[in-house]
């Protein structure tokens, strides 16, 4: 298709939604070196001096609205707490950390999953000035070393533990108590040996509560997070009040329209408190914006992401953000059910993904599923960041492709920097951690002379010419390679375009061929189009994707973007060899030296077992 004639399909397509975000508008200043800065002109927007101080503010605002509901056991009714119960419970949780001498510089540690009383842990924390760090369950339920829970705990060295079941982390707890035998354990139930989480709550707030909230502010540590681990143990990163609040008025500044008083927002929300999408910036976002927060317990995952299809027949979002993985198992279930499709079209207004890159095909069927019900195309945009940044750029305007980063948000400095032919991004702004807990060393090593912090990501402009209309992920630096012709491969580009070639019959794929005469894959088939197989499934998938993969290569160009030969795996992916997130994101390096077995098959003269070869 030509430009005109992409042009003319476009002026075809139904209107967008209305998005109320202001319109792109920032200043770039080219050095002579090539280095390019990127900031917003638009001014960050009102933000809050704490999280603790912003409950205290809605709570009195509209103490008998929902604020934190989950459903009861066996999918029962949605119970949960008020904005004041919630704020009851936080002073209580307050005064009990306060009573054991709980300052800044020690932490509460919190081994399960998103929940109300996990919340009300959070918001304590956050009213006495007490760091909280969530940490993935996997650690604790899944891990059979318990290396990475072992780690994190030496990091923060907290006093609190909490987790939701004293039975289900029975095993984690051992394994903390053989390091601290003073530790002390808060749990849901009150199990042996625990402090049941009601002794907590219930406890009398004294004067001391306003005034240890009194000196917390925007330099004062929140919690602690960690990264995935995906370059060796997971890195402590500090998150701050100031850092939440930049984010929030990151957000603001761009707001084009106030808020209906009249309107609550609602949000369904299943991505882990352990990263900053769901634990920091939604959760924030949800309180300022004084919305009702739903907990989905399902998961993009077989088997478990029919929780999120029944609570999506309850919870009709305003805002739906998730894993781009998550996005196409959405768009399957609401293809085949017209009236899932209804009830999640109902009030939304735009869609978020984060994480990894939405793949072109399902953002297509996404939209045309919107068209069917709405008769407009809805948003769907993205925030990028990391850990150790936050939020730092946002799609803040519709726009007709995935894959966009978008732009900085306001207050934030971008500054991208020459590497081999690709553009590193660098970051500095009130979104950015100061450096990592207790590691000098780390943190000198991830700041660049200028005090920017060193993402190791890449990205470029969709039109050098035109930068309002954006930045595009380029890759990761570290997971780009070579073959042996000194060709480049884009792995961040062309992993989710082979994915798209092969949906739905991926999870996902990882990219072989460093210094190697062509590209391969290692393909994870995806679940549910195992089991529609029936028989000999991973024949009939293996000759399915062959097909596709075929048919890739005839429009794909040159070598950097042709597979020449395929594997299919059995094996899931690791989360204790760090192949994978909580959240679905497959770390490329550490699955190719996991299963350098298979990439040696794939390169090996006659090829190995189970590699397909492509003409």
């Amino acid at each position: 298709m030509s430009p005109a004639d992409d042009l003319a399909s476009t002026r075809t397509q139904p209107a967008f939604k209305p998005l109320p975000q202001k319109a792109p508008d920032v200043s770039v200043e080219r050095r002579p070196d090539g280095v390019v800065i990127v900031r917003s002109n638009h001014p960050p927007g009102e933000s809050p001096r704490s999280i603790g101080h912003l409950l205290t503010e809605k709570a009195a605002a509209h103490p008998d609205r929902p604020y934190i509901l989950q459903r009861a056991p066996n999918h029962g009714p949605w119970q949960g707490v008020t904005y004041g119960e919630a704020k009851r419970a936080a002073d209580g949780i307050a005064q009990w950390l306060l009573d054991r001498g709980s300052t800044g510089e020690d932490a509460v540690m919190v081994l399960s999953a998103n929940s109300v009383e996990h919340a009300l842990m959070m918001l304590g924390c956050y009213t006495a000035g007490v760091p909280i760090a969530p940490i993935s369950p996997a650690y604790s339920l899944i891990s059979s070393d318990h290396a990475k829970l072992k780690h994190c705990f030496a990091t923060v060295r907290p006093k609190v533990v909490f987790a939701q079941n004293s039975q289900m982390f029975a095993r984690a707890f051992e394994t903390l108590k053989a390091i601290d035998p003073a530790l002390e354990f808060v749990t849901v139930d009150g199990g042996a040996g625990t402090i049941p989480l009601s002794e907590l709550t219930s406890t009398t707030p004294t004067a001391a509560v306003q005034a240890a909230m009194d000196k917390v502010g925007h330099q004062t540590t929140a919690k602690y997070l960690f990264t995935s681990g995906s370059t060796g143990m997971p890195k402590g990163v500090p998150q701050t009040h100031g850092m939440f609040a930049g984010v929030i008025a990151g957000q603001e500044g761009l707001r084009a329209e106030d808020p209906d008083p009249d309107v609550v927002p609602q949000s369904l929300e299943w991505m882990p408190w352990s990263h900053i999408s769901a634990g920091n910036i939604s959760f924030n976002g949800s309180l300022w914006g004084g919305g009702t927060l739903y907990l989905d317990e399902g998961k993009p995952l077989p088997g478990m992401f029919e929780t999120t299809i029944k609570n999506l027949y309850d919870v009709s979002p305003m805002v739906f953000g998730s894993a781009p993985i998550a996005f196409g198992m959405l768009a399957e279930a609401m293809e085949r059910d017209p009236e899932l499709r209804r009830s999640f079209f109902k009030n939304l207004r735009y869609m978020g993904y984060g994480g990894a890159t939405l793949s072109n095909d399902v953002y297509e069927r996404m939209q045309a599923l919107a068209i069917a019900e709405t008769g407009q195309r809805i948003p769907l945009i993205t925030m990028y960041g990391a850990t150790e940044t936050q939020g730092i750029t946002v799609v803040h305007w519709a726009t007709e492709r995935a894959g966009l980063i978008g732009l900085p948000l306001p207050g934030i400095t971008l500054k991208l920097v020459p590497n081999g032919s690709k553009l590193e991004v660098r970051v500095k702004g009130p979104t950015v951690t100061r450096g990592y807990h207790n590691d000098p060393e780390k943190t000198a090593a991830a700041f660049d002379e200028e005090g920017f912090y060193k993402l190791g990501d890449a990205c470029r402009f969709m039109d050098p010419d035109d930068p309002t209309q954006g930045l595009v992920f380029d890759g990761r630096v570290t997971e780009d390679f070579k073959l042996d012709t000194g060709t480049w491969v884009s792995v961040g580009t062309l992993r989710p375009d082979l994915v798209a070639a092969c949906s739905p019959y991926v999870l996902d794929i990882v990219v072989t061929g460093q210094d190697k005469p062509f590209a391969g894959a290692l393909i994870w088939p995806a679940p549910a189009a195992l089991a529609s197989l029936g028989d000999d499934p991973i024949g009939k998938l293996t000759a399915l994707l062959n097909e596709r993969l075929e048919a890739f290569n005839a429009t794909a160009g040159g070598s950097s973007r042709r597979i020449g030969r395929f594997v299919v795996m059995t094996e899931p992916p690791s989360i204790d060899a760090g192949e994978i997130t909580d959240k679905g994101y497959v770390n490329q390096r550490a699955t190719l030296e996991r299963r350098h077995a298979l990439v040696e098959a794939i390169y090996a003269s006659p090829p190995g077992p189970g590699v397909v070869s492509l003409s």
